[in-house]
C-alpha cells in the first residue's frame, strides 16, 4: 500500500481489524515487551499503546507481526519489484517488453527523492526522557530504540545518493550516559556509518552530525535494514518501496525525512567511547556490554501526532523475522543472478539467522566418475565472501538433483537428505581463527570464532534410523539419550566446565561408542536439557547452532587428522552445552509474568486475544 506516513498505515490496519488500541496505563519497563511477545506468539494484531507511563506519546509495535500483514503493507512493492529484478538481471529486458516498461516508468520516476517545503517537524520538540522508555529484558542496560533509521553522510556532503541509512541500535538511557544529553550508538566500523565515521577522523573534519529518524512510512523502516548493493542509496530505495518520493529537508546542518514521526539530531563525539549494553538480541541471548560511540544530543523533534514505532527483539522467530521474509520475497529472483550456480539459500531464522545457512547449489560433475562436491565448494566460498551471508557460521550446501525436489525451507527434509549423504571423512571444511557475527558469543573471544562448510554431492551413504535399541545400550552405559529424529541422537551431559574437561568427556564417549553399530546414526548433539532440546525443531536448531563453535565444539566418533584435514569415521558430535564464556539466554522473570497477567485481566482489548 502507498502510505504517506505512519498514521495512515495505522488507520488502514485499524479499519481492517489488524490493529487494536490499548487505552490502559502500561509500564514501558518490561511490561510492554512481554505483552508484545504474547500477542506475537498468538499471531495477533498490531498494538497501539495510547497511555505509556511517563510519556505523552503513543507507541506502536507488532506492525509486522505476521507474514500476511507484512505482505499486505508491502503488496504494491511485491508486484513492482519483480520488474526491477528482471531489469537488473537483463538490462535489455526493457526493450524486449516496452509496454510493461512504460507501465512502470511513473513508479520509478516517482521514487526520485525530493526536497520538501513541509517543515512542521521543527515546530515540536521534546527531551529524550519524554520518549517511551521501553526496556525489553530485565538485564538490558536501559531503554533502547529498536527500529531506528540512522542517517549519516560523508564529510562535507549533502548529496542524498551518498547518504547511509542503517538500523543500528540506540541506547537511550542507563549506564553512564548523561540523561537527555548523550545516547549510545551500536555499530561497527565496517558498516556504512562506521565508514563515514572513519572518514571524519581521517580528514579531521570539524563535526560528525547525524540524524536518527523513527517512524514515517513503513517503507522507510524496511529500506534501512535492506541489504542493498554498495553505492545504492537507501533514500532512493525507500521511494521504490513506497511507490512515492522520499521527501526531506535540511536544517542546521541536519537531514530530516519530512514524514518521520521523530528525528533525534546530534554529533558523534570524536575519540570517545562509552559502555553500551547489555541488550537482549535476536540470537536469543544478551549481547554484552562493550565500548561504542556516543552521540551528543542536539535536539529531539517530533510530529504533532507522533507515534513511537518500536519492536521487541529476542529469540527468533520474532517480529523482525517478517523483514527476512519480505526481503527474500523481493530478491528471490536475483539469487541466481548475483550468486552464480546457487539455486536457493535459506538463513534459518530459528537458529538466529546468521549461525546457520542452508543452500542448494549445482554441479556439472563429469560422467563416469564418482560424485563428490566440486563446484558447490566454489559456491560456498562465494556465499561466505558476500554481504550478509558472510556472517554465516554453519553453511550446509547440497547439490541439486533434478529427480528429487525439495526446498531449503523444508528443514526436516533438507536435514534428512544431507545427513544420509554427507561423508564425514571428506565433506567437512573448517575455517578457524576467523571473524564471526559480533552478536554471536559461541567463539572464544568477542567477534572471533570459526566457520564450517558441510558440502554434499553424493549418493546415499547410510540409511538413517531411530534405533531404540541404541538408547537402551546407552542407558546401560549410564548415558541419558533420546532420538530427536531419524539419524539425530541427543545426549544430556553434566554442565560444561572447560574445553579440557569437554575433550576428556568426548574421549570417554568415543571409547564407549566406537565398538557399537552406529550405521544409521549421523549426528549426536550433547545438550544441557534433553527434553527442551527435543520438543521442537525450533528448539533443536537454536540450541545446536547458537551454542556451538565449529572448531572447538565439533567432535566425531573415531576422528583423525590427515594432511591437516580433520575427519571422523562415525557420527559427528556437537557439544551444544552452554559454555562459561557464552552470553546468558533471554528469560522472562516470574515477576514480569505476574505483572502482565494482571494487566491483561484489566484490559478487555487484550483479553479477546490472549485469553
Amino acid at each position: 500500500m502507498i502510505y504517506k506516513n505512519l498514521k495512515e498505515c495505522v488507520n488502514d490496519l485499524e479499519s481492517k481489524k489488524q490493529l487494536i488500541r490499548i487505552p490502559e496505563i502500561v509500564n514501558p519497563d518490561l511490561e510492554i515487551a512481554e505483552i508484545h511477545r504474547r500477542v506475537y506468539d498468538r499471531k495477533g494484531p498490531a498494538l497501539l499503546f495510547e497511555n505509556v507511563r511517563g510519556s505523552k506519546f503513543l507507541a506502536l509495535t507488532n506492525l509486522f507481526g505476521t507474514i500476511d500483514r507484512t505482505e499486505y503493507i508491502f503488496q504494491d512493492v511485491l508486484r513492482n519489484f519483480d520488474f526491477l529484478s528482471k531489469l537488473k538481471m537483463d538490462p535489455i529486458y526493457a526493450l524486449k517488453h516496452p509496454i510493461q516498461t512504460i507501465r512502470h516508468i511513473p513508479a520509478i520516476l516517482s521514487a526520485i527523492p525530493r526536497k520538501s517545503t513541509n517543515k512542521n517537524l521543527l515546530l515540536h520538540k521534546c527531551e529524550i526522557s519524554d520518549i517511551p522508555q521501553i526496556k525489553s529484558w530485565q538485564d538490558d542496560g536501559g531503554a533502547f530504540v529498536t527500529l531506528p533509521q540512522v542517517i549519516s553522510f560523508p564529510p562535507g556532503s549533502n548529496e542524498v545518493n551518498k547518504a547511509n541509512i542503517g538500523m543500528y541500535r540506540i541506547q537511550l538511557s542507563g549506564n553512564n550516559y548523561i540523561q537527555n544529553k548523550e545516547i549510545g550508538l551500536h555499530y561497527q566500523l565496517h558498516r556504512g556509518i562506521g565508514i563515514h565515521h572513519k572518514m571524519y577522523l581521517e580528514e579531521h573534519a570539524a563535526e560528525f552530525k547525524i540524524s536518527i529518524a523513527v517512524g514515517g512510512p513503513p517503507c522507510n523502516t524496511l529500506a534501512s535494514i535492506f541489504p542493498l548493493p554498495e553505492g545504492m542509496s537507501e533514500i532512493f530505495f525507500s521511494g521504490i518501496l513506497g511507490n512515492k518520493a522520499y521527501k526531506y529537508f535540511w536544517y542546521d546542518g541536519y537531514f530530516f525525512p519530512s514524514e518521520a514521526d521523530f528525528v533525534i539530531t546530534g554529533r558523534i563525539k570524536k575519540n570517545q567511547l562509552k559502555p553500551e549494553g547489555p541488550f537482549g538480541d535476536h540470537l536469543g541471548y544478551y549481547s554484552l556490554t562493550h565500548e561504542f560511540p556516543v552521540l551528543e544530543v542536539d535536539q529531539v523533534y517530533h510530529r504533532k501526532d507522533a507515534i513511537w514505532h518500536f519492536t521487541v527483539v529476542g529469540r527468533p522467530p520474532q517480529e523482525d523475522s517478517s523483514f527476512g521474509h519480505i526481503i527474500h520475497q523481493l530478491v528471490r529472483n536475483l539469487t541466481t543472478h548475483e550468486l552464480p550456480g546457487i539455486r536457493e539459500v535459506h538463513a534459518v531464522d530459528a537458529a538466529g539467522v546468521h549461525p546457520l545457512l542452508l543452500a542448494i547449489g549445482s554441479e556439472r560433475y563429469m560422467p563416469f566418475r564418482d560424485r563428490k562436491p566440486e563446484e558447490i565448494l566454489t559456491q560456498a566460498n562465494l556465499l561466505l565472501g558476500k554481504g550478509q551471508t558472510s556472517l554465516t557460521k554453519f553453511l550446509i550446501i547440497i547439490a541439486e538433483e533434478p529427480s528429487i525436489k525439495f526446498s531449503a525451507k523444508n528443514i526436516p527434509e533438507f536435514f534428512a537428505y544431507f545427513l544420509a549423504r554427507i561423508d564425514f571423512e571428506k565433506d567437512l571444511h573448517f575455517l578457524t581463527n576467523t571473524t564471526i557475527d559480533t552478536l554471536d558469543y559461541s567463539g572464544n573471544d568477542w567477534n572471533s570464532g570459526s566457520k564450517i562448510i558441510m558440502s554434499v554431492n553424493r549418493d546415499p551413504l547410510r540409511k538413517l534410523t531411530k534405533d531404540l535399541a541404541l538408547t537402551s545400550i546407552l542407558e546401560s552405559l549410564n548415558i541419558n539419550s533420546k532420538f530427536f529424529t531419524e539419524g539425530i541422537l541427543l545426549i544430556q551431559f553434566p554442565k560444561w566446565i572447560s574445553y579440557n574437561s569437554a575433550e576428556d568427556e568426548m574421549q570417554i564417549l568415543n571409547d564407549k561408542l566406537k565398538s557399537i553399530n552406529l550405521n544409521g546414526l549421523a549426528m549426536i548433539v550433547i545438550c544441557d536439557d534433553i527434553e527442551f532440546t527435543s520438543c521442537s525443531w525450533n528448539n533443536f536448531l537454536w540450541i545446536t547452532f547458537t551454542r556451538t563453535n565449529p572448531s572447538h565444539d565439533i567432535y566425531g566418533i573415531n576422528s583423525y587428522t590427515m594432511h591437516k584435514h580433520w575427519a571422523c569415521k562415525g557420527p559427528l558430535v556437537f557439544d551444544a552445552r552452554i559454555k562459561t564464556h557464552h552470553a546468558p539466554p533471554l528469560l522472562v522473570s516470574e515477576e514480569t509474568n505476574k505483572s502482565v497477567d494482571k494487566f491483561i485481566a484489566s484490559s478487555p482489548s487484550l483479553q479477546s486475544i490472549l485469553q
